[in-house]
């Protein structure tokens, strides 16, 4: 048996309903291992949904501060440390954004426990990446792309997405990021397997890219990319237009 690379949701921040999730992505190894790629504040029903627990999750990997990529430390950070069967779980993440992680995002409701004042190391055995940097797990070495998700016209939001080898297959995992064909293009290119997050509303952010956008993309970058991250609703016919469609929550891929 090879590697499960599995959606346990496809939708955006904000999906309600539509029996979907976050797009939180876990790889599980042929040895059982399990590595997630972010870890929402949807977590909890998610995992469960997949007949999963926190028990379950030894590895995470976190993209960037937005809550639907790491709301649900808290829960799998307290869940973790109070069950005397699990150890602290590795926490991949890059330097840049891991002092942010913790004072910005989850010190608030994990900083105070009974005797004591915690800190990231209290609950995660934390590895802290250098952006554009590399990590290994499992064999598999993956490789930090920093990405232009939120500029605030003072400062950047980057997001991290990953490139990444499975058993001969090249995959680009965009996480969150506008549409810069420019900056991607190498990875595009490169890539066997392109996972991309895409809007699909009618009031579109700026910080995504959205379907309009991604249907402009050459014809043989589009044949070889699959689309998550999209809100709930009618979904555009992303086969007919050269795609190879949008993910449903729970879909599976083996390499």
């Amino acid at each position: 048996t090879g590697v499960t690379l599995t959606f346990l949701g496809s939708g955006s921040a904000f999906t309600v309903g539509a029996d979907n999730f976050q797009s939180n992505v876990l790889l599980t190894a042929a040895n059982g291992k399990r590595f997630l790629i972010d870890c929402g504040t949807d977590i909890r029903f998610s995992l469960y949904a997949a007949h999963l627990s926190h028990r379950d999750i030894t590895d995470i990997y976190i993209s960037h501060l937005h809550s639907d990529h790491a709301g649900g430390l808290e829960y799998i950070g307290f869940t973790t440390k109070f069950d005397p069967h699990c150890d602290r779980p590795n926490l991949y993440v890059s330097q840049d954004i891991a002092v942010d992680l913790w004072h910005k995002s989850l010190a608030g409701g994990m900083e105070a426990i009974e005797g004591d004042l915690a800190d990231l190391n209290s609950y995660f055995k934390l590895h802290p990446l250098k952006p554009n940097g590399n990590f290994a797990w499992e064999g598999i070495q993956f490789h930090l792309i920093k990405l232009n998700h939120v500029d605030t016209g003072f400062m950047l939001m980057p997001a991290y997405g990953l490139f990444f080898e499975i058993n001969g297959c090249r995959i680009f995992l965009s996480n969150d990021t506008k549409l810069s064909f420019k900056a991607l293009h190498q990875y595009f290119e490169n890539a066997d397997l392109i996972f991309h997050d895409c809007e699909i509303s009618a009031c579109p952010t700026p910080v995504h890219a959205h379907y309009r956008e991604l249907a402009e993309l050459p014809i043989a970058i589009k044949q070889k990319m699959w689309l998550y991250g999209y809100q709930p609703g009618e979904l555009p016919p992303a086969t007919k237009d050269g795609f190879l469609g949008f993910i449903k929550r729970g879909q599976e891929f083996t390499f």
